[in-house]
């Protein structure tokens, strides 16, 4: 019988710089053996490999191994970076909501996750749990992107306090404060015409403390709400 291909299936790989039509490209890892092991990959199903950063190949795969495979290129596309591209500022959370909040958010399509320590974070990354905790959201955001077949995988920054949230964010960046307080909504908010940058930030479990909503309305930021 002849085998359809599998477009549905997206694997990561670090670097796919230079590769045209004819190259061969392997997987090997913990993709590698994934696919071979879990997915169950045979020769001639064709699938799609990307490098996170918006290219993929796509062509039937020629080779097996024990946690390995080789696939000949037959495609070559590459996605531009959006403009504005979209940022979540997620305050950590208990119970794991900041955690599904990162996931739901690359599978909708967002570019990066900034992880902010707000005044009502009841969960707090300290010495070690700092890096364990940017490393464990990078993770979420690279399968779920694998998930949503997402050609770019949202890049995960360094945990930020409110006073270095505003310097992160940089320039060219319209700042959206969730606050269900506030008199604008979101689906009728229009961005900045030359924003390069959107930013979503989402409070704790507690909200946005107010001193916080103050400060970084000052530095430009809008309040919206999501609904009544």
């Amino acid at each position: 019988p002849v085998l359809q291909p599998l477009m549905a299936s997206l694997y990561l790989v670090d670097s796919l710089d230079g590769v045209a039509v004819g190259d061969p490209v392997s997987l090997d890892g913990a993709e590698g053996r994934h696919a071979v092991s879990v997915a169950r990959v045979r020769v001639g199903e064709v699938l799609r490999i990307a490098d996170g950063r918006g290219t993929v190949v796509s062509g039937p795969v020629t080779t097996l191994g024990k946690d390995t495979l080789e696939l000949a290129v037959e495609t070559v596309e590459h996605q531009d970076a959006p403009r504005p591209s979209l940022t979540l500022v997620q305050a950590l959370a208990k119970g794991g909501r900041d955690e599904m909040a990162v996931q739901a958010a690359t599978e909708i399509g967002v570019d990066r996750v900034v992880p902010w320590s707000a005044a009502r974070s009841v969960s707090r990354w300290d010495g070690a749990k700092v890096e364990k905790g940017r490393a464990r959201w990078a993770a979420i955001a690279h399968e779920a992107a694998k998930q949503a077949i997402r050609p770019r995988v949202p890049l995960v920054a360094p945990l930020v306090t409110t006073g270095q949230l505003v310097s992160a964010l940089g320039e060219g960046t319209a700042v959206v404060l969730l606050d269900p307080t506030a008199t604008v909504r979101l689906a009728t908010w229009e961005p900045p015409t030359d924003a390069e940058d959107i930013a979503l930030v989402v409070g704790p479990e507690g909200g946005i403390d107010g001193a916080e909503l103050d400060r970084l309305e000052a530095a430009g930021a809008v309040r919206v709400r999501l609904g009544d």
